[in-house]
Parts: C-alpha cells; structure tokens; sequence
C-alpha cells in the first residue's frame, strides 16, 4: 500500500517525499498538472494529477492509502484572502472528508504552524489555545486545523504537528526572499533581530514528522516542532549574509515602529492595488519580533524528537543550494 503526500511540489512536502521514497515507502502524489515537480524526477513516485477542489482525483489520492501526509498550504505572508482559504480551510476540509472514507488509513498527519498560537509575547506549549488574530495565515491555519480536530471527533486517525521557522534547500520564505533582500541591501531585522527564531532544519522537521506518524502515543495529538537551537533572526541573516559574500544586514526597524509601519504598506498596497507584496507585513514582524522558540518537550516526550542536523550545518546546506540557484537562474 502506498502513502500519500500532498504539497509535494513545494518544499516540506517535496523533501518528505524524498525521503519517504529512500526509505523504501510506496509514495502517491497528488500535484497539479502544471506544478514544477523536477526535484522529484527520476524517483518511483506514482502521479495523481488533480488538486484539493477536485472529488475524483481525491479520491483517486486517497484509495487505499496507509498515511496522508498534508503539507499543503498557502503559507506566504501576503495573498488574496480567497487563495488562503481555498488552501489552509476548504482545500483540508476536502481532503479530510475523503480520508474519513479510507478503511485502510493507519494515521492522517496535518502539518500546521505555531502562527496558530497568535504570535503570544511568550512561547507555549501545546495547551494554548488556537487564537484567530486576524492575519490571512494565522486565521486560516487556525480554521483549517480546527477541521481536523472535527474529523478526528468523527474517528479519524489524525497527528498535528505544529513546526515554526522550516528552512533549508529549496525554501521560498526563509531561503530564496532573504538572499535576495541580502543581495539588495533591504533585508531588515526587528528590534536588532533578537528574538530567536525557532528554526527547525528541513531535514530534522521530515524525520519528526515521519516519527510522529508512526508512534501509537501520538495519536490524536498535538506537537510543536522545533530544533530547540535558540538561534536569533540575528544569527541566521548574519550567516546567510556571510555564507553568500553578502553584507550582513543592517537595517534594523523597532516593533514600536514596524507594525504601524507594517500596517500603513499594507493598506496603501491594497489601496493601490499594487503588484507584488508590500515591503513589510504585520505577519513578517510578529515572526521576526516574537520569541519563535516554542517548547518541543511533549515531542521529545512521546516520540523522541532529537534534531540530527546542527543549525551551523543546516545553514551552510541552504547557502550552498541558494549559491547553485542562483547561479542557474
């Protein structure tokens, strides 16, 4: 029987894919027909093409499957509301109605976000409550994983992991946005870049996720994922920075500052109808000044969670794919 990932054409879910295929796992995709899917070529993947909207290639998805891995998601900081929705609310709802359907299916493994959380001033465990602050991600990821928790009320076999800061080869967020702001000289940090980032390694958050598939004591609950380094937006830019022969960022807005400031590009962004997205967020600065490093004891806890891959090693991995990619676009 096969394993299903979705969100295989982007970056969790591609390097989950990699590594599900290496350890001998019979993988099932589910990509759109025009998805870039070439870091996948070459492996034993079965293709379904369809996506999240449409019942027959769910269904197709879905038959006979022992896992669901869904790293789908619209995870930028700026889009149009109904592209948030589609992904992060309607587009789980989806694909949860037609696990409920699978007899075969051992464990459905919904990868969420500590943005659920609400960004609090202090980092939380799990029991925090799934708090809506009105931010396109945030609301959306909170709406979406509260669908799980229904399907798991309905007998559902579900694990949420909520990772924070992923980066590594081949992330758009975290790798590719910032190298080119360090390249252009307006990558900016907050409050001097301070708060620690939460950062987990690609390769560490493919390990916990495939663990906490697996392990009985994770079943019907809820785990932060994190590689617990503590590392600082500070250090993370200033390696880029270093790694790439870029000067280091200098750029550094206050909170006090860069949320009204955040806040006043948005509106004059929508206003405007501008191409693009606005030069700062109020998302951007929640991450950037809000202590990412959320206690990952519960998964150390019930599935061993022990990140392999140092933030050092992690860094130099992402700086070498980010010089490869620059080099061939």
């Amino acid at each position: 029987m096969a394993v299903l990932v979705t969100g295989a054409s982007g970056f969790l879910g591609g390097r989950l894919a990699q590594v599900l295929v290496a350890r001998g796992e019979a993988v099932r995709i589910l990509t759109r027909p025009n998805s870039d899917t070439r870091h996948l070529a070459g492996l034993p993947i079965e293709i379904v093409q369809g996506d999240l909207a449409a019942t027959a290639s769910l269904a197709a998805a879905v038959k006979d499957v022992t896992h669901i891995y869904h790293c789908a998601a619209c995870s930028t900081d700026w889009a149009p509301w109904d592209v948030f929705y589609a992904a992060n609310v309607a587009g789980v709802r989806y694909l949860l109605d037609a696990a409920l359907q699978v007899t075969s299916l051992q464990r459905f493994l919904h990868v969420s976000t500590t943005d659920v959380y609400g960004y609090p001033a202090d980092p939380c465990d799990e029991c925090h409550p799934l708090t809506d602050v009105g931010l396109p991600y945030n609301r959306t990821k909170c709406q979406g994983e509260e669908c799980v928790w229904e399907a798991s009320r309905r007998g559902l076999p579900v694990t949420v992991v909520r990772p924070a800061t992923i980066y590594g080869p081949r992330s758009k967020d975290f790798g590719t946005e910032i190298a080119k702001l360090i390249r252009q000289g307006t990558m900016a940090v907050v409050d001097g870049g301070r708060s620690p980032g939460g950062f987990c390694y690609v390769n560490n958050a493919v390990d916990a996720i495939i663990r906490a598939a697996i392990v009985p004591e994770t079943l019907g609950r809820p785990y932060n994922l994190a590689d617990g380094t503590g590392a600082t937006w500070r250090s993370y830019v200033d390696a880029l920075a270093d790694g790439l022969g870029e000067p280091r960022p200098w750029i550094n807005i206050p909170s006090t500052i860069a949320f009204p400031l955040a806040r006043a590009m948005e509106s004059t962004h929508s206003l405007l109808r501008l191409p693009g997205r606005p030069l700062l967020t109020r998302h951007a600065v929640y991450l950037l000044s809000r202590n990412q490093q959320y206690p990952i004891d519960k998964a150390r806890c019930d599935f061993g969670l022990s990140p392999v891959v140092p933030f050092d090693e992690g860094v130099a991995h992402t700086v070498n794919w980010l010089r490869k990619d620059s080099n061939s676009s």
